[in-house]
């Protein structure tokens, strides 16, 4: 097996994960542990790894002038992406309304069986920060309480501030700081490397216990609500992301794609895109982005930019309403494309924010907020698709930065 490449025997795990929760069925909760260590493991290396690959990133840009530059380019980037995203998944709601045509009696159970999860999201919307509030907590009172809590908005604040300053003072005062910056670096990437050895065993567990926790069945009855939202992501994915990346990366897609395989299954089995930052550097290190821009976007992208969940939100929130007969204006669908890019920052890229996202969305557009609890039931394997789709983005992005700044760098010369 050790010759097998490390995607294969992961995707190897996904199918075994599956058999094993529907042979197993609830008892597969048992092996659950396992998956629950692999998580453990590589988020435990998030926060070192997001703080000195950014700040050397940062550091290596070398001006404030390219910081901003990079800064504004990311940041206009994300947003557009995102915009189209929750388009499509508007568009495909509208067009193929998955919310008409389901069976009151199974509306009623859906809502009996979720209703307690659903109100425990609800609660969270209700204690959601303001806007201003959310940019004030940006700036850590204490920046050691920041890294120890993975508040992870405050960390890349720290990482930028001690980037950009490391670039200010005199290379002679600096070096040392890098040298030991670059070590720390490079020691927390072969933790990564050798916590994903365990990678295959870790994703049979968490998807076995998914599986044989909730079965298929409730994938059946929400089938055309999960096959609308899977083919907006796979569009997302594979169409712009991919046409983005072949025309304004200049790298053919079918190179990307399978560059990236590894990151995507981490990104699919643990739906978590913080998890998934450092194998996506090491993804994007063998497709020869450089460190500078992929460790800036990649974990900026990981907080702030989230494609794969703005579309399902689209998806999610016209579907909540059809099932209510609740027609949604131009206007209140143009709020949904709003809400979705403002609630996209500073939530957190762990499983299930994606979830809180969409009942803030609700809450705006004056759809039921219970209504979550109909679709909390395939949620899992949505957030799952949602979170790959998110990473795609991401490292899409760091392709399509990289080949923008060479360009202009060589334009100079």
């Amino acid at each position: 097996m050790k010759k097998v490449p490390l995607h294969t025997r992961i995707f190897i795990g996904l199918f075994l994960g599956v058999v094993a929760g529907l042979i197993l069925g609830p008892k597969a909760r048992n092996i659950e542990f396992v998956g629950t260590i692999f998580i453990r493991l590589i988020t435990m290396v998030v926060v070192p790894l997001v703080f000195f690959s950014l700040a050397l990133g940062t550091a290596s840009l070398g001006d404030i002038k390219k910081l901003g530059r990079v800064g504004l380019k990311t940041f206009l980037y994300f947003t557009l992406t995102t915009a189209i995203a929750i388009t499509i998944g508007l568009s495909a709601a509208n067009l193929l309304k998955p919310g008409t045509g389901l069976n009151e009696q199974v509306k009623q159970e859906l809502l009996k069986n979720y209703q307690q999860a659903a109100q425990s999201k609800i609660s969270l919307v209700q204690e959601k920060p303001s806007l201003i509030s959310v940019l004030v907590n940006i700036v850590p009172a204490n920046p050691v309480k920041a890294m120890a809590e993975g508040e992870m908005l405050q960390v890349i604040f720290l990482a930028l501030i001690f980037g950009l300053c490391l670039s200010l003072i005199r290379p002679e005062k600096s070096k040392p700081i890098l040298q030991l910056f670059e070590g720390i670096n490079e020691t927390v990437l072969q933790v990564v490397n050798l916590v994903m050895k365990f990678a295959p065993y870790g994703v049979l567990a968490l998807l076995a216990s998914i599986i044989g926790q909730f079965g298929l069945s409730i994938l059946v009855t929400l089938l055309k609500y999960a096959l609308v939202t899977i083919l907006g992501l796979a569009f997302q994915a594979l169409v712009i992301d991919g046409l983005l990346v072949r025309f304004l990366g200049r790298m053919k897609p079918g190179r990307f794609f399978k560059g990236i395989s590894d990151a995507m299954l981490i990104a699919f089995s643990t739906s978590s895109s913080n998890a998934t930052i450092p194998v996506a550097l090491e993804c994007l290190d063998e497709l020869k982005v450089k460190k500078e821009y992929s460790s800036f976007v990649v974990p900026l992208g990981a907080t702030i930019n989230m494609d794969g969940t703005a579309l399902y939100q689209g998806v999610a929130a016209v579907f909540i309403a059809q099932i209510y007969g609740i027609p949604l204006s131009l206007a209140a669908q143009a709020t949904i494309v709003l809400m979705a890019i403002l609630a996209s920052v500073g939530t957190a890229g762990v499983p299930g924010a994606g979830m809180i996202m969409l009942a803030m969305v609700l809450k705006q557009i004056g759809v039921p907020l219970e209504g979550v609890a109909l679709i909390l039931g395939v949620d899992r394997l949505l957030d799952m698709c949602r979170t790959t789709v998110n990473m795609i983005g991401n490292m899409a992005a760091s392709v399509i930065i990289h080949r923008s700044e060479e360009k202009s760098t060589a334009g100079q010369v």
